[in-house]
């Protein structure tokens, strides 16, 4: 007659075969750094720390960086370019152009305040984006994902949602000058046709900046006609600024699609979090009742035993 701890260790090995202890042979060590499958150990540690390194985050922290250094140094020389050229031939008082002049100055402060959060933002995100992967690749090692760290994840998705509509308005408002001086250069190019073809006087081509609202209505000039303006495009200042907007503009265009890149990578990276958890929970409860299991096995030998 089978007894039911008899029944209960059997329905144990059935259910559970690949549970039972494995025999494992010794393998002779190798000489030198050499594995047993005939690649250096260096080799190996090298293919496994490059494994471990999160190419999208690193990228997108390469492409945010340059964007944002492209933004920030372009457009600091850029305004205070425009401010010199507004000085010299739009607005020669200096009462008229002394709000904007502030301004200009309060946004070259912003800049570097802009230059600096981002640099040390984007570092966070690239060690976001190794503690992410390593959370992925060691799902089944000692490594424990916490509810803290998908807080954090969370949070940096959330954060990086604002920015990267924050960066829009920055790359809408940088296409503001590049138009600007897209006009002048423009209006210079019609200049430059008519004295060829000399059909009209050049007096009567102008560049009114103050219809921009950039300076008041009362500021003297306020417009450059005919050879001023003749002067005006052939000067430095001019066309080092014009590019320096459009590399500025090129700046917070590239910016953006790295905030666009980063919350791609974030939103995965918080999915493969959250199933990393999941998967947590269902291995302690799967090593919890193989725990229990043994205990009914140990218990069920000591029955056995002490019938026989």
């Amino acid at each position: 007659v089978i007894t039911r701890p008899e029944m209960e260790i059997g329905r144990y090995h059935w259910m559970y075969r690949s549970s039972r202890p494995h025999r494992y042979h010794h393998v002779p060590a190798l000489r030198g750094n050499i594995s047993p499958l005939g690649i250096q150990g260096c080799f190996e540690c090298c293919i496994k720390c490059l494994g471990g390194v999160p190419y999208a985050s690193l990228v997108a922290t390469i492409l945010c960086f340059s964007g944002v250094a492209l933004f920030c140094g372009c457009g600091h020389v850029a305004l205070t370019g425009t401010v010199s050229i507004l000085e010299q031939h739009f607005s020669t008082t200096a009462s008229d152009h002394a709000l904007l002049s502030e301004v200009i100055q309060l946004m070259q402060y912003v800049i570097y305040g802009i230059a600096s959060f981002f640099f040390l933002y984007g570092i966070i995100l690239l060690a976001e984006g190794f503690y992410t992967t390593s959370a992925v690749k060691e799902l089944h090692g000692e490594f424990k994902t916490t509810a803290c760290g998908r807080c954090i994840s969370g949070m940096f998705v959330f954060l990086t949602y604002v920015l990267g509509v924050a960066w829009l308005g920055v790359f809408g408002f940088s296409a503001v000058p590049v138009f600007m001086f897209y006009n002048i250069w423009s209006t210079c190019e019609v200049l430059k046709s008519f004295q060829a073809n000399v059909t009209v006087p050049g007096d009567q081509i102008c560049v009114d900046i103050r219809q921009y609202g950039i300076i008041p209505w009362n500021a003297v000039p306020g417009k450059a006609c005919g050879p001023i303006l003749e002067n005006i495009c052939n000067t430095n200042e001019f066309y080092m600024s014009y590019h320096l907007f459009i590399v500025a503009c090129a700046g917070a265009g590239a910016t953006v699609i790295a905030l666009i890149h980063f919350l791609m990578i974030l939103s995965s990276n918080w999915a493969y979090l959250k199933d990393a958890s999941k998967m947590q929970a269902y291995q302690d409860i799967k090593a919890k009742e193989e725990q229990e299991l043994q205990d009914i096995q140990s218990r069920s030998k000591e029955q056995l035993n002490s019938y026989t």
